[in-house]
């Protein structure tokens, strides 16, 4: 790797740390709007640092170079002062293939998904991430498979290649069963295609709950401050003999699974008794 590399990355890092202290004469909506540009940037940055060091590494695209994204943007938390209590890691020491689910907040979670990330696991986003210059090619380069969601069949056959390789590589995929973002206290309906996924390949489904963002991050109120992550990764559920038909059940019984230890993780316990939405068809 170049030294005009290091020296890049090292002295943007070095500026916005700078630069932060700065944020406390703003207004609040003048605070957020700075503080999600420097993300932007920094992802930026990061990507454009990762990049050489992921082709010098490991010659091209391969999920090996995730632990190189994730030992870059592990750092991103001490800038914006986040802190993650993680349990259940040990939940991941599992030598087979196995889809791992997990809810899906902010723009934040990539930070939260690199704290905790399991070796040989990559993900599924969809495709328009792909044209994002650098961010786009450092998710290519980790072998992050994307998924056209606009077209039904194409993302059925990605994800039937997709249920091959995870036996052929023998590795994880990590997938936000909501689909989008969602920020309102609470789980979207879950998609699917994940348990489909998993059935289809009868590999294990490993949900993972992050608590609430909103405490120190809500784009309505224009708040971003530091904050703890509470953070759990919770039994493997397994679907060996399942069949197609057990697909609903199974969204259904990790759903309300999610939802519950979301609530619980989040201090909102007595709220995980509601009506939820369920998963979608």
């Amino acid at each position: 790797m170049e030294p005009s590399w290091l020296l890049g990355g090292a002295a943007l890092l070095l500026l916005l740390l700078l630069l932060l202290p700065a944020l406390l004469a703003l207004s609040p909506a003048a605070r957020f709007q700075l503080k999600i540009g420097v993300y932007c940037v920094l992802c930026l940055a990061a990507s454009a640092l990762a990049v050489p060091l992921c082709l010098l590494r490991h010659g091209g695209r391969t999920v090996r170079n995730m632990r190189i994204i994730k030992n870059i943007v592990k750092n991103f938390k001490y800038i914006y002062g986040l802190r993650f209590e993680a349990t259940g890691l040990e939940n991941f020491q599992i030598e087979e293939p196995c889809v791992i689910v997990s809810n899906h907040q902010s723009i934040l979670d990539m930070i939260g998904l690199m704290e905790i990330l399991p070796d040989n696991c990559v993900q599924i986003g969809k495709k328009e991430l792909l044209y994002m210059g650098p961010v786009g090619l450092i998710m290519y380069l980790g072998g992050v498979v994307f998924i056209n969601r606009k077209s039904t069949s194409n993302a059925k056959t990605v994800m039937a290649q997709v249920a091959q390789t995870m036996l052929d590589e023998n590795v994880k995929v990590w997938v936000y069963p909501e689909g989008t973002r969602n920020g309102n206290g609470d789980l979207l309906p879950f998609k699917k295609g994940a348990f489909h996924l998993a059935i289809q390949a009868q590999v294990p489904v490993i949900p993972v709950v992050y608590s609430s963002f909103s405490s120190f991050y809500n784009p309505a109120k224009k708040l971003f401050t530091s904050g703890k992550i509470r953070v759990e990764v919770l039994q493997p559920i397994e679907t060996k003999g399942l069949k197609a038909e057990d697909v609903t059940d199974l969204t259904e019984r990790c759903y309300c699974t999610m939802r519950e230890t979301f609530f619980r993780l989040s201090g909102m316990a007595n709220e995980a008794n509601g009506s939820g939405q369920g998963p979608q068809q």
